[in-house]
């Protein structure tokens, strides 16, 4: 079978290019965000480069792409002229942030992640958001809803842990259709900001891998999703160890991992 291609260049399955084609969404993207004359903003993944053109008809002041891909960054490298985008053929997972980065923080980051290292990037940006004033991404819906709940099904660690580290909130939803080649799941938009002071945990490192077994096996009770580890459930009541962790909120949570630490 033939793979699909843009302007002579084939999409590229391995990175898990899917390239934006939908207008109104791009102005989804650039409406959500403040762009000014003084504003920093990168991109990764520019692919064809539909999203960086809108960005650079913006007044801001730098644009800075991390593209994988050595074909679509010399694409857009010479297709786009504007001296105030710079374009980085790199892995944006080995960029060196804060040295990349500090100079001309805080940034704005406007993005169609690739879907296969969503939760890599994440985690990148959560260690890095100090460095971050605001962002739209473009992730997949199921992605997106595992950040948002707050509780039952789908609710877990990774709602826990980029909620207490960013303000989320939920924009349009975006269908296949918007996407060549289209990809086989829906998309969802998520604005970000990162907290100015999410609030203090003790043994921080420590309560994050707590929460991995609390959720080990979301529909267990903590009784058994902790029974095999090194804390003490003994510290725990009965009615506590009976709950789902999906049944309880990150308050909750720390709140009996203060106790465990206590022992």
């Amino acid at each position: 079978m033939r793979k699909p291609q843009l302007g002579g260049i084939t999409v590229k399955k391995k990175y898990g290019q899917h390239f934006l084609k939908d207008q109104s969404v791009i102005r989804s993207i650039i409406s959500a965000v403040e762009l000014t004359d003084d504003t920093s903003v990168f991109e990764i993944g520019c692919g064809e480069g539909i999203l960086t053109r809108a960005i650079l008809q913006t007044p801001v002041k730098r644009l800075w792409v991390f593209e994988i891909d050595q074909e679509w960054a010399e694409y857009v490298r010479t297709s786009v002229t504007d001296d105030r985008i710079t374009i980085f053929n790199e892995n944006f997972l080995d960029v060196d942030l804060f040295g990349r980065l500090s100079e001309h923080q805080p940034w704005v980051l406007l993005a169609n992640l690739p879907y296969q290292v969503t939760f890599p990037i994440l985690h990148k940006l959560q260690a890095h958001r100090s460095l971050l004033k605001e962002g739209v991404i473009m992730i997949q819906e199921e992605v997106a809803q595992k950040i948002l709940k707050t509780s039952g099904r789908g609710y877990g660690y990774p709602s826990i842990f980029f909620q207490h580290y960013f303000i989320w909130k939920k924009l349009d939803k975006v269908l296949p259709s918007a996407f060549y080649p289209p990809p086989k799941v829906d998309s969802r938009l998520l604005y970000f900001k990162p907290k100015p002071d999410p609030g203090q945990i003790p043994r921080e490192e420590e309560f994050w891998n707590f929460i991995k077994h609390c959720f080990r096996q979301p529909r267990r009770t903590l009784r058994n999703n902790l029974q095999q580890t090194h804390y003490d459930v003994g510290m725990l009541s009965d009615k506590e160890l009976s709950l789902r962790a999906q049944q309880m909120s990150k308050d909750d949570l720390i709140t009996i991992w203060k106790r465990l630490i206590t022992v």
